[in-house]
């Protein structure tokens, strides 16, 4: 009978959301109770005859009995479901795993997209498309949105929820005030197309219990070579709620009960409370009633109808398979942080989403430009884009993240690599140098030896538009960025560069180890997944010195960027120049425009790096932002041993030397920036002579002196 869910279980769950006996229906349509049994066992069809009059009893059309692709109009109303208290009294008063992360879009991207790479669908070759689109509700819409989602019924929650000491109180009442205040409510909407979708059961072990029903259940269809493993990202998701409320509409690309589109639910993170009479454990459910349930009361996903779907917001832009989770009252700590009162002015919600879309672009293309870099006839993994609505109007359109204009050097390089241009040596600007990197990856069980990996280094020239230069940044299979560092103990003749370290699948399926070494990698990541070191499961699966290979590794990548960026000695300046231009007298400071918006500021230090070195002491490495001050376009760095009381002894510079963006004057003993330069860097050692104790025992306080004002 035509290409929905089967008849008999189709019909079996129908009379169950009616609360209908096989019997009773059997009265209804004038057959026996065997009939019906037939039907439902699989072992008979009804006639087309009867067919119309079974329509008639469950309330529906033969339309719907045909297609068997959604339930009868007679199904269960949806409600929300809340979990009693456990039996032994003991209380969860909040998600620990939403602890595990900050409240911030930033992360929030990053583990959602994590998350969408992990799910791509890898037969179609396509990229995983990601949108995230943020949406203020106000007035009628608002009202509206609240209805559709059973708010009267949430309410006595929250309030009770509101009414106790505890960190997750005081956010729900936070946002309960703001949205009483203010007549708004934010909603942040994640869409993803060209992935797998919640497939599986309601309880049975899938995708959709890993998201919908547990916690800790990291289902990935990438298995060990998924980005995630902790099964905390999602926690992310609710996190970034100040009511702890999402809600959910899936396409799956496996079908469910013989339908893919439109699989709706919701659920709720609050901590234990008591409502009236009832002590409830903490989360709920919004979805239908589950027969089957005890009383019938557990409430499970349902097949919604097109008008639910858009009264939740829930509409999805096509037929892919993917999911949309919808984070309702969603905020940002940053974002609010970033503007003062006076800034954000009567609008400041609108401001603060504002702030959020710039964030939520910046984290995409930091994190994963280089999944969103195509080549060598493929296409990117990953494209992602930010819109924001007001009352169902854009108000900024999408905005898709262009991997070149946000890392323009390290996408050149990935992309030569990909499309098999890369060269041994660079003889022109914009060459990308390739050389092997072998890691030997312990085996598993703590067993002696290894299965060596080759790793692909790649290092080009910086340009401008980099945020930082003289990097290497790391990352594994689904190429998000893993580790970020720079590259320490350069000699002074280097230009500056970018350099990218593909390790594991990112090398290619078809690198020696790479399956070895993506697994490996991957017990090595915390839950944030922004570096390799020694972890729990690295030690349980590996060895206690496991951790060890990847210094190793680290300390071989470094030492072949050094190598491939050094400047042959022909390309060095005669003797004595390149000294002569670093102590000129630095000219009259001069004004110089500035992109930046918003009140002027002064040169800061962004990163400090120090260690001890043989002669006794201390080397630095020094960025320093500028500023868009006009008059501050020099600045005095100085350094001081770390006490624990009393003024800090101040030592001297053994020798300064300005990399890039500012030149040093030894006669002023300060750094004069560039006009125009967007960042300066500078590396320093510290003269012994002037030590009140050895280097190697002491800490080092770095400053930025311009004015009266210092940066450490």
């Amino acid at each position: 009978m035509e290409t929905g869910e089967d008849f008999g279980p189709w019909l079996a769950r129908q009379l169950k959301l009616a609360g209908m006996t096989q019997t009773e229906l059997a009265n209804k349509i004038e057959v026996t109770r065997a009939a019906v049994s037939a039907w439902i066992t699989g072992r008979a069809a009804p006639r087309a005859e009867t067919i119309g009059r079974i329509a008639t009893a469950l309330g529906t059309d033969t339309v719907t009995i045909h297609t068997r692709t959604t339930d009868t109009l007679s199904g269960l109303p949806v409600t929300w479901y809340h979990r009693p208290q456990h039996d032994d009294g003991g209380r969860e008063l909040g998600n620990a795993a939403a602890f595990a992360f900050e409240p911030d879009v930033e992360v929030l991207a990053r583990e959602t997209c994590q998350n969408s790479l992990d799910e791509r669908l890898q037969a179609t070759e396509r990229p995983v498309r990601v949108r995230y689109t943020l949406h203020e509700l106000t007035g009628e819409h608002l009202h509206r949105f609240l209805d559709a989602m059973n708010w009267d019924d949430l309410l006595p929650h929250y309030e009770a929820v509101a009414g106790q000491d505890q960190k997750v109180s005081r956010v729900v009442a936070a946002g309960l005030r703001d949205m009483r205040e203010r007549q708004r409510l934010v909603l942040l909407r994640v869409d993803d197309y060209n992935a797998a979708g919640l497939t599986g059961d309601d309880y049975a072990d899938g995708r959709f219990a890993a998201v919908v029903r547990r916690q800790l259940d990291s289902h990935k269809q990438a298995g060990t070579t998924a980005g995630g493993s902790y099964g905390l990202g999602k926690a992310t998701i609710w996190g970034t709620s100040r009511l702890g409320l999402v809600l959910i509409n899936s396409t799956l690309s496996e079908p469910h009960e013989g339908r893919s589109r439109n699989r709706v639910v919701g659920r709720l993170d609050l901590p234990w409370r008591r409502v009236g009479d009832e002590a409830l454990a903490g989360p709920a459910w919004f979805g239908r009633p589950d027969p089957d349930s005890p009383r019938g009361e557990v409430t499970r996903s349902w097949w919604a109808e097109e008008d639910e779907i858009e009264r939740l917001h829930l509409t999805r832009d096509s037929d892919e398979p993917g999911t949309s989770f919808l984070i309702v009252g969603a905020y940002d700590m940053a974002s609010f942080d970033e503007r003062t009162s006076e800034e954000a002015g009567d609008d400041d919600d609108g401001a603060s989403v504002l702030a959020m879309r710039d964030r939520l672009l910046s984290a995409l293309g930091r994190n994963f430009w280089a999944a969103m870099t195509g080549g060598g006839g493929h296409a990117p993994m990953l494209q992602a884009s930010v819109r924001v609505l007001r009352d169902g109007v854009e108000i900024m359109p999408d905005e898709e993240v262009d991997p070149e204009r946000e890392q323009p050097s390290r996408t050149r390089a990935v992309r030569a690599f990909l499309n098999g241009t890369t060269v041994e040596r660079r003889t022109h600007s914009d060459d990308v140098a390739m050389t092997p990197v072998t890691m030997n990856v312990p085996l598993e069980g703590g067993a002696t030896g290894g299965e060596p990996h080759d790793a692909v280094l790649l290092v080009t020239r910086a340009v401008d538009g980099d945020d930082r230069h003289n990097r290497l940044v790391a990352m594994r299979g689904n190429r998000m960025v893993v580790r970020d560092r720079h590259v320490p103990s350069l000699p002074g003749n280097v230009r500056p560069f970018q350099a990218v370290l593909l390790v594991g699948l990112a090398a290619g399926p078809g690198a020696r180890g790479a399956h070895a070494a993506e697994s490996f990698l991957r017990a090595a990541e915390p839950p944030e997944h922004n570096k390799w070191r020694q972890t729990e499961e690295l030690a349980a699966r590996y060895s206690y010195s496991a951790h060890r290979r990847i210094s190793t590794l680290v300390r071989d990548a470094n030492a072949a960027v050094k190598d491939m960026v050094a400047v042959a000695s022909t390309e060095r300046p005669a003797g004595g120049e390149r000294l002569k231009k670093a102590m000129a007298k630095p000219t009259r400071p001069v004004a110089r425009p500035r992109a930046r918006r918003g009140a002027p500021t002064a040169p800061t230090l962004d990163t400090v790096e120090a260690k001890p070195i043989d002669s006794g002491a201390w080397e630095v490495y020094g960025e320093i932002k500028p500023g868009s001050v006009p008059e501050a376009v020099f600045a005095v760095p100085t350094a001081r041993f770390a006490v624990r009381s009393g003024s800090a002894p101040q030592v001297a510079w053994e020798s300064v030397e300005a990399i890039e963006g500012c030149t040093w004057s030894a006669e002023e003993g300060m750094l004069t920036f560039a006009p125009g330069a967007r960042r300066a860097t500078f590396r320093a050692v510290t003269d012994p002579a002037t030590h009140p104790v050895r280097a190697s025992r002491s800490g080092l306080v770095v400053e930025l002196r311009t004015g009266e004002k210092e940066q450490h």
